[in-house]
């Protein structure tokens, strides 16, 4: 009977032994693979374009102390570490950040920006005492990627760790780190021991590995069979890795608060998070705040607890001092200091949605979901912090404003600014309230453009050098067109006829009559292959309604449209993204500028002198009450039937944008291209555009003088102008001033009165 019994004893250890064999198997192969091979799920980081700092930029000093604030830098009169400032009139000192370009390091420097009213006037190295010629500082982030768990970190080696931070982690969590495996009988009884003794909660049970293990593999639900895990895994874990290893994971991994849905993991964004300052940068005070925070993060909360924390953290600091890490001098020095934390500014805040919106679509024709969620790329954007920012506060105002017109209430807006010479997308709003997700007006509200789409019917025109130039007289009186059937009777904005009219003057005061006589004459097809060669993708409908802006497009096709407009007819795809860098600092995918010649440089020229003329004269000329004349802006008006959607899109020699008023519903905005739009794009280009338009004439544009009948005249024949034409096109026939004079019958070349050929652009 005995034997039978130890059979069966032996029998049932031995199945055991073979399922405990096969459990260990199986928790040693998660340990393995999941540590060694990915250990974190790093999110994705946007950067905003980092700002170049120079003399004369146009930067006020308020708005580079509110960058700073966007950058977490805290003001310091010592300046102690990187990531600080302090503020000495119109001065501003700061130590600016390492930072890992995709074009290599920038190093922290210690610099003095001296303030003019509207601009830097000076940097000066404080070092060195020598004058700064350029520097950037390190970009703000707009955003991340965040894996499922919302997990936010900053990875750091262990060798770059503070040591007082390892000795406080060693005299509160875990004093026999380096003699233990895994778990520590003698730490338990220990730490119950000095517990019961201080009528607290001073040192804890589990060790490092198993702080880590609970972390990293396990939930925190307080079951037996997690805590027989916890004990096992432990125990593998350190049988397959260094102690060194174990540590630096644990410094990594541990969960030390949270930033809105994103949990703060490891010291290194701990750091950041509550001092503002990389972790290597910290003073012991604030390197035991954070170790207070291992014992729980909320409970201990440096901002929400204060008072709670400080006592934690000056019981860290006793525990080092009795483990003869510090001394009583940096003990009493720590202790009598606070906890020192910055102002909680939610960090990585997904702050401008629409931009990051067209980030993640053209991410997403390279990349997949879970490498933007996990490999822990930084993407740097072509974004402009301060330009967006701008935009913003313009926006928000005008908008309110304009709802305070009668017939004019719930307006929405989107707006696209781009840089002139790349298409680089400097900013982007997809609504008037720009810090809400959602409908993306920018890239997704397609509507009818009106006269906007004016310019490609005068270029089509233009291009047919026999018989179109911008002198040639039009006939702005009634047409009636047949559409599918049906008669088609467009009207002009002011409901009056004009008469006959140079075509320039009609794209001037956008007359609709004029412009649907040249349309219907050159042909709706070649104006849609215009359309498509100044970039529009979409397929273009043949109705008559085509030449008044019947077609529908988002604010971002007609910005792709003018900006190939003004690129001279050279087109650069619209971009939000400069490079994609790897987490070892490798670029991954570079995003170049690549211009294509879609147009005819020289037709190209004659309109955007049109487009001129209509900011001058015409239809935008209310937008010269904001912005200086010299600025020779170009640009359009465009208004939908009755009102219902304002467009004005225009350019400066530096800076495109295009901007969009209307309701979500589709009713009436009560608000023209000029009395809507062009408020706004006025405004706010007031703001930032430096630069003068100036076009150069491609070498086949001549110039000529030309009277008011669209005539070859001269410079002293009354009100003659100078026009640029494509080479062969000026007109032949001779004005009245010139035949009186029988100028031409001597062969006399025409001079202008300074007497130098005419080859100058008259606009």
């Amino acid at each position: 009977m005995l034997s039978i019994f130890l059979k069966l004893v032996f029998t049932t250890i031995f199945i055991a032994g073979i399922f405990l064999l096969f459990y260990l198997m199986g928790l040693d192969n998660k340990i393995r693979t999941t540590f060694k091979d990915k250990r974190w799920d790093i999110p994705a980081r946007i950067y905003a374009n980092p700002l170049d700092l120079y003399a004369g930029l146009n930067l006020k000093q308020t708005e580079f102390e509110d960058l700073l604030e966007q950058l977490h830098y805290r003001q310091d009169k010592n300046l102690l570490s990187e990531g600080s400032y302090h503020i000495i009139s119109n001065k501003i000192e700061l130590k600016t950040r390492n930072f890992d370009f995709w074009d290599g390091r920038e190093t922290s420097q210690h610099l003095r920006i001296q303030f003019s009213k509207n601009s830097i006037k000076q940097i000066t190295n404080v070092k060195t005492h020598k004058i700064v010629p350029i520097t950037r500082i390190d970009p703000v982030q707009i955003g991340s990627f965040y894996p499922k768990r919302k997990e936010d970190r900053v990875l750091i080696k262990l060798k770059d760790a503070p040591v007082s931070l390892t000795q406080g982690l060693f005299a509160t969590e875990d004093r026999n780190f380096y003699q233990h495996y895994g778990i520590s009988l003698r730490g338990i009884a220990r730490a119950a021991w000095q517990n019961i003794q201080a009528g607290g909660l001073v040192q804890g049970g589990s060790t490092i590995t198993q702080q880590l293990v609970k972390n990293f593999y396990l939930t925190s639900e307080r079951k037996l069979k997690r805590k027989i895990n916890e004990i096992f895994m432990s125990l593998l874990l350190e049988i397959n890795y260094e102690k060194d290893e174990i540590l630096e994971a644990y410094l990594n991994e541990i969960y030390l608060g949270q930033d809105g849905a994103n949990g703060i993991h490891g010291f290194g964004l701990a750091s950041q998070f509550y001092f503002g300052r990389p972790l290597k940068n910290l003073p012991l005070h604030q390197v035991a705040g954070l170790v207070a925070l291992v014992r729980g993060p909320s409970y201990y909360d440096l901002r929400r607890h204060p008072k709670r924390a400080l006592k934690r953290r000056n019981l860290v600091l006793t525990e080092m001092f009795k483990q003869n890490y510090i001394t009583q001098e940096e003990l009493t020095q720590a202790t009598a200091k606070s906890l020192d934390v910055i102002a909680h500014k939610h960090r990585s805040v997904n702050r401008y949605p629409a931009f990051l919106d067209k980030v993640k679509r053209e991410l997403a024709q390279q990349y997949k979901k879970e490498d933007l969620t996990t490999e822990g790329l930084k993407i740097f954007t072509t974004l402009d912090s301060q330009i967006q920012n701008r935009l913003e506060t313009t926006v928000a105002k005008k908008i309110a404003t304009l709802e305070k017109r009668p017939k004019s209430s719930q307006l929405e807006a989107a707006v696209l600014v781009t840089r002139r010479e790349s298409g680089e997308i400097l900013a982007l709003l997809g609504g008037k309230k720009a810090n809400e997700a959602g409908f993306n007006r920018a890239l997704d509200a397609v509507r009818p453009i009106g006269s906007l789409v004016k310019p490609a019917v005068y270029l089509t025109a233009l291009m047919q050098t026999d018989k179109y130039t911008m002198v040639t007289p039009v006939s702005d009186t009634n047409i009636q067109v047949d559409s599918g059937g049906q008669i088609w009777s467009p009207k002009n904005y002011d409901h009056k006829e004009h008469g006959l009219v140079p075509m320039h003057q009609a794209l001037t005061y956008s007359y609709n009559l004029a412009t649907v006589r040249i349309g219907m004459d050159v042909g709706l097809q070649p104006i849609a292959n215009t359309l498509k060669r100044l970039g529009i993708n979409r397929q273009i409908e043949l109705f008559p309604s085509l030449l008044l802006g019947a077609l529908q497009l988002s604010p971002f096709e007609v910005t792709q449209m003018y900006q190939t407009l003004a690129g001279d007819g050279f087109i650069t795809e619209l971009k939000a993204i400069h490079t994609v860098v790897a987490t070892d600092g490798k670029p991954l995918q570079h995003y170049p500028f690549i211009v294509e010649q879609r147009l005819d440089p020289a037709a190209t020229y004659i309109i955007n002198t049109m487009l001129q003329k209509v900011m001058s004269k015409g239809t935008g000329k209310s937008a010269y009450q904001y912005l200086p004349k010299n600025l020779a802006l170009a640009g359009k008006t465009g208004t939908s039937n009755e009102l219902k959607d304002s467009w004005f899109a225009g350019f400066s020699g530096d800076y495109l944008s295009v901007a969009w008023i209307g309701r979500d519903d589709n009713k009436s905005s009560g608000l023209s291209g000029s009395s809507g739009a062009l408020q706004l794009w006025s405004a706010f280009m007031k703001q930032i555009a430096v630069q003068p338009v100036n076009l150069i004439a491609p070498d086949n544009i001549e110039m000529a003088w030309i009277d008011n009948k669209g005539l070859l005249a001269d410079y002293y024949c009354q009100g003659a102008k100078k026009y640029p034409f494509i080479k062969g096109s000026v007109p032949t026939e001779l004005s009245s001033c010139i035949a009186s004079m029988k100028v031409m019958e001597s062969n006399t070349p025409l001079f202008d009165k300074d007497g130098q050929p005419l080859q100058a652009n008259p606009f």
